[in-house]
């Protein structure tokens, strides 16, 4: 059955769960020698079987014909499409029960150019805030170049932020996107997804175009928080963090329905931005383990902050699994989280001086940048992935000398928990 040109997606009325089909949706084993596993296609060109089919492949890829009932664009030329790329793609839809899946180069490739394939000069941009610093500088040092204007809200500070943003913004412009990080690197504040969505379709009848709703979701996965489900229109991942998960690939995505990506895969093909197949390879092998090195970490996480919140020399712990449940953003994570993460902050008593030499003691932990690996992350974000910020607008986002991030990987929490207590013996 294996060898047959059909995916199955359940069996005797049991309808497969996502970390099922990650083991073969898409591939055919019987189109490759028979080999279990999806060999890389490191090709960069595709042969037609005629002139005629490589016309016909051609108007569908550049939207100049209408694709026939169940017909799909062929194989042209990689940065359009290659068998490893789209199998991902399928993969990567299926975790957010989405129509459709683009997958590129970076996580910031992947919101650029969605960003620039949504906005236009004179457009606005709403977005919370923080965000990762790279998406900050694109938001507020990229776009305005380009004549979109970006208007800021607080994570983590009710939904009135949002209304005010999208009224500051409608006094002189189209409000061409809600761009929203949820949790907020690095402070974890909460944005309310359903919010976004109501306030997006209100913009709709009031401006006649309905501004899109898009979500990074790198923080908590699809694993843990589904956007789709509240409404908002496509998903931005960092697939280098959570779904690649060994630190050894850079990629993105966006997903969303068909119609929604259409512009941004168009976007992609013209901008080259797409993920190269070697890379897609990569993120096949990790989506087939994403579950359980994600549950193992938020595992761990869980057990780590619970020892980080009782040490007297730390001052405060942000981790989304210790909200007070009676507390607004407790109720919004009850809504729209289904596990806290193992991305979080936590603030040492002092300040710069303290959290580095935090930092310089662990042994464990290792001092680096970036999330979501199979070993745990430690980092300044005031110092570091943050440092592009003015220093009063960092500090009044809640960025502060004595913050340390931490990403918590699959190693023994024990072990983890011993490292942390010997580098805070030392301040």
């Amino acid at each position: 059955m294996t060898w047959l040109n059909r995916d199955v997606t359940e069996i005797g009325g049991q309808r497969l769960h996502p970390e099922t089909l990650m083991m073969g949706y898409g591939y055919f084993p019987g189109l490759s020698e028979g080999a279990v596993k999806c060999p890389i296609f490191q090709t960069s060109t595709f042969v037609f079987r005629s002139a005629g089919e490589g016309k016909r492949f051609f108007e569908l890829a550049y939207g100049l014909s209408e694709p026939a009932p169940q017909e799909s664009i062929g194989l042209i030329y990689s940065r359009l499409n290659n068998p490893n790329l789209e199998i991902l793609e399928g993969r990567l839809a299926i975790w957010d029960g989405a129509e459709r899946a683009l997958a590129f180069s970076s996580g910031m490739a992947a919101i650029s150019t969605c960003l620039f394939a949504t906005c236009r000069p004179g457009d606005a941009v709403i977005h919370s805030n923080p965000v990762y610093g790279g998406s900050d500088y694109l938001l507020d040092k990229v776009l305005p170049q380009f004549g979109i204007r970006t208007v800021a809200f607080d994570a983590g500070k009710g939904a009135q932020g949002l209304r005010d943003a999208v009224e500051a913004a409608r006094e002189t412009a189209r409000v061409a996107a809600v761009y929203v990080e949820t949790p907020a690197n690095p402070t974890n504040g909460l944005v309310d997804l359903a919010a976004c969505s109501a306030v997006a379709d209100e913009l709709g009848r009031r401006q006649g175009s309905r501004p899109l709703v898009i979500v990074d979701n790198t923080f908590l996965g699809p694993l843990w928080q589904r956007p789709l489900e509240h409404g908002c229109d496509i998903v931005v991942y960092s697939l280098t963090k959570y779904v690649g998960g060994h630190s050894d690939v850079v990629a993105g995505a966006c997903v969303g329905s068909r119609q929604a990506l259409e512009p941004v895969h168009l976007m992609r093909t013209i901008l080259g931005t797409m993920t190269d197949p070697h890379t897609a390879w990569l993120l096949m092998r990790s989506l087939e383990t994403l579950e359980l090195r994600f549950r193992k970490s938020v595992d761990n996480a869980t057990r780590v902050a619970g020892f980080l919140r009782g040490h007297p020399k730390v001052e405060r712990v942000a981790f989304l699994g210790f909200l007070d449940p009676d507390s607004e953003e407790g109720r919004l994570y009850a809504r729209q989280c289904l596990a806290p993460g193992a991305t979080f902050s936590f603030f040492v008593k002092g300040g710069e001086r303290e959290a580095f030499r935090v930092l310089d003691e662990l042994q464990l932990v290792k001092l680096a940048v970036s999330l979501g690996g199979t070993e745990s992350l430690a980092s300044h974000p005031a110092a570091m992935t943050h440092s592009d910020i003015e220093p009063a607008r960092r500090a009044a986002l809640g960025i502060t000398d004595n913050m340390i991030r931490v990403s918590i990987g699959i190693e023994h929490p024990d072990d983890l928990i011993a490292d942390f207590r010997q580098a805070l013996a030392t301040i």
